[in-house]
């Protein structure tokens, strides 16, 4: 409701503009709030639906739950975006909130592992790939439709408001789930208030419905067809012509990938970094995280607005260029001022893993599929999974790794040994005997030690950067194409961008961290995609600010 709020006070607008920005903007907040759910919940629904399985298909079917949405959204681009140019922007984005609605209602009902076996996983997989269908066409329509009624000049500014749904999604989510997992305990939550965020999307998607059910088609589209301009065959116009697949190739992998990683390292990455690697109590580092979101919300229109001053590039790789820069001094600051404990244990007493470099793997497993035995792979993934940084030190022949914490050694073991399950415990026991003997602080961060307003002031910085490249970013992409393929040519290459630049941020970057040892060096995938796009966009972008997309 921020958004009708600020809406309602924007200067230059009539009420018509006013309800044009609210639908698209409440439509996509309930479809944003629907998205997030799922990884907000990981932990209830890996319970609830991967539990009765063997370990290997769990991980598995996990895995795959959580990617089908991310890995679903190019194609939901594809169907929904020949239909938007085909049918309308208006009737496409309400199929697409529709199918989103009812996707996510449905999971607050289904059935657990113990009471239908794989029937649950399964159908659990199938909700969310209608999931990620759904949002690979309701944002460019929701984007498409607010450009299309923008004036010359103020495009990037009124198409921020739908842009900053994505925060307010989150936000919606995150203030539903936790006062409800405070006020039923953990295990109630765990056995049944889980399903509740999703049950009550209904009543979201009937107003959403009810709202979108009242609006007219966009002035250019009216206009296109009235002049028999438009589209028979978006799909092979877009991909087919060349003039159109190379704008299509310049946003999906010059602009749009570094926006994608910019705002998941916000969003996403900085509440893994506090919560799993500095080990920040769940409830404390969400509060900051939702502070920060808020204190930087209205920077999503402050920056679409100075795009549509002084141009889109000039923005949008600005932002590039200070999270190349920034990010990582950045989430050193954050350690510093959340686990001041653990920065100090590793500095004064570093961490060796002794292995032969042919038995260490690089561990890129996004699907689940490989293993990874060795002794190298074992004591790795362990110091990684507890937010550790290590050095490595080559060792020859065929014993086992080790790990060193300072002067005290601790035997490795691989996962394939015939005691391996023994092994494993005496290798934890020992590893949490070494560290804690060199006082490194292996339980939760103490809350005494923790800077918040430090940590919500970097956060503010670290998501800043993502509002000043999403706004210009998204609508220099819609301003490349014409009315006849906007629709289809605009959200194929965000959704690919974000799903699979985005959306294996987690997976690549926790295998940067194992494969080098240094907490920080996930953060080299972002650094690195934001360094490529600000040289090929200042390369093959153009500026795209004073088009007239009612023209071609």
């Amino acid at each position: 409701m921020t958004a009708v709020a600020v809406a309602s006070h924007a200067s230059g607008m009539t009420s018509k503009d006013k309800q044009v920005i609210i639908a698209a903007s409440l439509g996509t907040v309930f479809e944003f709030y629907d998205f997030f759910l799922i990884g907000l919940l990981a932990a209830e629904i890996t319970k609830v639906f991967f539990s009765g399985v063997n370990p290997t298909a769990g991980f598995i079917f996990t895995l795959l739950g959580f990617a089908a949405g991310f890995m679903l959204r190019p194609f939901g681009a594809i169907v929904f975006g020949r239909l938007g140019d085909i049918v309308g922007r208006k009737y496409t984005f309400l199929v697409t909130i529709l199918l989103m609605g009812v996707s996510t209602f449905v999971i607050g009902l289904l059935p657990s592992y113990a009471t239908a076996g794989l029937a649950a996983p399964v159908a659990f997989i199938l909700m969310r790939m209608l999931q990620g269908l759904a949002l690979g066409g309701e944002f460019g329509g929701a984007m498409i439709y607010v450009a299309e009624h923008a004036p010359q000049g103020r495009r990037a500014e009124w198409t921020s408001w739908v842009i900053l749904t994505a925060a307010v999604g989150f936000l919606l989510a995150v203030a539903v789930i936790i006062p409800l997992r405070l006020t039923l305990g953990g295990d109630a939550f765990t056995a049944w208030g889980w399903r509740v965020p999703f049950i009550i999307s209904v009543a979201l998607l009937g107003i959403s419905l009810w709202i979108r059910l009242k609006l007219d088609e966009s002035p250019e589209f009216k206009r296109m067809k009235a002049e028999g301009k438009a589209s028979k065959a978006p799909l092979g116009e877009a991909f087919g012509q060349w003039k159109y697949l190379r704008l299509i190739l310049v946003g999906a992998l010059c602009i749009l990938p570094a926006q994608a990683v910019i705002w998941y390292t916000g969003q996403f990455y900085s509440l893994f970094f506090l919560t799993k690697v500095l080990r920040v109590e769940t409830l404390t580092a969400n509060v900051m995280l939702i502070t920060a979101t808020v204190l930087t919300a209205p920077l999503y229109i402050v920056f679409g607005a100075l795009s549509d001053r002084i141009g889109r590039r000039a923005v949008y790789v600005t932002g590039y260029l200070l999270c190349a820069v920034l990010t990582v001094p950045i989430f050193q600051a954050i350690t510093h001022y959340a686990n001041p404990g653990l920065e100090r244990a590793q500095i004064e007493t570093p961490i060796t893993v002794v292995a032969n470099p042919e038995e260490c793997s690089l561990q890129f497993n996004p699907l689940g599929t490989s293993k990874f035995t060795t002794s190298c792979d074992v004591v790795t993934d362990a110091l990684a999974k507890l937010g550790l940084s290590y050095s490595s030190e080559g060792a020859t022949g065929a014993g086992k790794a080790s790990v060193k914490v300072g002067d005290l050694a601790v035997a490795g073991y691989a996962a394939d040994d015939a005691d391996a399950a023994a092994q494993k415990a005496r290798f934890e026991g020992e590893l949490k005997a070494a560290l804690t003997k060199k006082n490194y602080p292996l339980g939760p961060a103490a809350e005494d030690d923790i800077n918040r307003p430090m940590i919500v002031l970097l956060l503010c910085v670290l998501l800043s950067f993502g509002t000043i490249t999403f706004s210009p970013t998204t609508t220099s992409l819609l301003e490349m194409f014409p009315s006849r393929i906007r629709y289809t040519a605009m959200s194929f290459p965000y959704h690919l961008s974000a799903a699979w630049f985005g959306g294996f941020l987690p997976a690549t970057a926790f295998t940067i961290v194992a494969a080098t040892g240094n907490i920080y060096s996930g953060l080299y995938y972002p650094v690195a995609i934001a360094t490529a796009c600000f040289a090929l966009s200042l390369l093959f972008a153009r500026e795209t600010k004073d088009v007239d997309i009612s023209k071609g």
